[in-house]
């Protein structure tokens, strides 16, 4: 088959249809992903979703440049994507006291510290809402079905039919040659791909709020103090504040006040973005645990002034990566959180569900109807050492924030904010498939396993080979005030 290139815009109607029935189960952002990338590389696409709409709601998290590389075939998300990000934004560092330690710089500035390039940057923090719009837009626009209230409790694959059904509660079935399972954690896929991965409990949490910016009127003070900056006050501004064991970022935007904090679990928190609690909870525990030095008035009172029932108290739980992703036979498959959790620290959850998305859809046009199997242990080979990289230093990047060692941050700012590196923002997930796809299938043909595969180029820390690991392993070195141990390769 070859490399093709996938360098310039290939629309919707490029690609001739493959005849392949894919059952998309979940809209989050991989579900809406690999909803409207099936569709451009000429796939038939059903969409499930367990709740009666789409929810759009939520705060803001990063999307990385290897998540919205495949928006060039998309001119319209594209144009808007270009329109909601934060071009212009500017970052300043505290302690959790409010002592400030480094001063606002634009974020264009920090990436030319690092020895970036400041017009290519790895990634953008946005708005949770406005993104998800645009995909549900588009998702629209494409006149995708959509089977609202309906949730997934088992999934079967019929190997010799070579069909999967997936069995909602109502005992509803639907059928398609693939399944995308992206119904997130707990799918109820693990049972037929290869059993439940324990959930450990971090012991933390996040309070997370997002209301808007007028809100901060009836308070002078807060209102001045999380301005925007620039030299005419309007451009947005990310606040990071590091404690002992704890961090927390504030973004001010024009129209928008997002706060989000990092604490020991109170009792009241889910793994639920739907479980709210109300300011006094937060007022009431955000000191615990932080030593003698308490967080600072000014976040406090900002706490103060966030609506009742805005605040989330979401529970981090801690995963081991799991062994499969797919079903036996091939019909199955899960992508984004369904296969990989993240920790929010990680600043890669959403990148890597996207780029699962872009690279299930390419895989399966490349293989064709006949090869639906190859194809989803081929997307598997691409992706299984990546994301289980890319969580591992999520763990490095979470103890990076919660213990910043201010000596050292005082030499390096660097060290004060979690690692982007390019291994991770480089990469093309569209077009890796596209140039490796011949060679998967062919090694895997002749039997080579993934872990003795050096064939085909890393996508993952140059000098990385994979070691399986867990989390008993990460937090036996964190109890014993030792940094991750990352393994080896060029993580930076």
């Amino acid at each position: 088959m070859g490399s093709i290139g996938v360098s310039d815009s290939k629309p919707v109607g490029s690609y001739s249809p493959s005849g392949i029935d894919v059952l998309i189960v979940g809209t989050g952002l991989a579900g809406l992903t690999a909803a409207i990338e099936c569709v451009r590389k000429g796939h038939n696409v059903q969409v499930l979703e367990r709740n009666e709409t789409i929810n759009t709601a939520g705060d803001m998290y990063f999307m990385g440049l290897s998540a919205t590389r495949f928006f060039k075939h998309w001119p319209a998300m594209s144009k808007e994507y270009d329109a909601i990000s934060l071009h212009n934004a500017w970052i300043e560092t505290f302690k959790h006291d409010g002592e400030r330690m480094i001063p606002p710089a634009k974020v264009s500035d920090r990436l030319k510290a690092q020895g970036l390039d400041p017009s290519t940057p790895p990634g953008t923090f946005q708005m949770r809402p406005l993104v998800y719009k645009m995909f549900v837009r588009q998702v629209e626009k494409l006149g995708i079905k959509i089977g609202y209230n309906k949730r997934v409790v088992d999934y079967i694959e019929d190997g010799e039919a070579g069909k999967a059904l997936a069995i909602t509660d109502e005992g509803e079935r639907f059928e398609a040659d693939v399944i995308i399972a992206a119904d997130g954690v707990g799918s109820k896929s693990q049972k037929l791909v290869g059993g439940q991965v324990r959930a450990m409990s971090s012991g933390r949490a996040m309070w997370r709020a997002a209301f808007p910016r007028t809100l901060l009127d009836s308070n002078p003070e807060v209102r001045e103090f999380f301005k925007l900056v620039g030299e005419n006050g309007d451009e947005p501004i990310i606040r990071t504040w590091l404690g002992p064991g704890t961090y927390a970022m504030t973004l001010s935007r024009p129209d928008t006040m997002i706060w989000i904090m990092n604490h020991d679990v109170t009792g009241s928190e889910e793994e639920n973005w739907n479980n709210t609690i109300e300011v006094d909870e937060v007022l009431r525990n955000m000191d615990k645990g932080v030593g003698p030095k308490p967080w600072a008035p000014m976040f406090k009172e900002l706490i103060k002034l966030t609506p009742p029932k805005t605040i989330i108290n979401f529970e981090l739980f801690w995963r081991n990566p799991q062994p499969s992703w797919s079903s036996p036979r091939g019909r199955v498959i899960q992508i984004g959180d369904a296969a990989h959790s993240f920790l929010p620290a990680s600043s890669n959850g959403a990148t890597q569900a996207i780029e699962d998305a872009v690279s299930i859809a390419s895989c399966l046009q490349l293989g064709g109807k006949e090869n639906i199997p190859q194809s989803v242990r081929a997307h598997v080979r691409f992706r299984f050492t990546r994301v289980s990289c890319a969580q591992k230093l999520g763990f490095s990047n979470a103890e990076l924030l919660q213990d910043t060692d201010w000596s050292k941050v005082k030499l390096d700012p660097r060290r004060a904010q979690p690692k982007l590196p390019s291994w991770v923002w480089s990469h093309d997930p569209e077009q890796y498939v596209y140039d490796n796809y011949d060679k998967a299938i062919q090694n895997m043909n002749q039997g080579i396993v993934f872990q003795e595969d050096t064939s085909i180029p890393p996508n993952y820390p140059p000098g990385y080979r994979y070691e399986s690991w867990s989390i008993d392993q990460i937090m036996n070195d964190v109890r014993n005030g030792r940094p991750v141990d990352l393994g080896p390769g060029n993580w930076d």
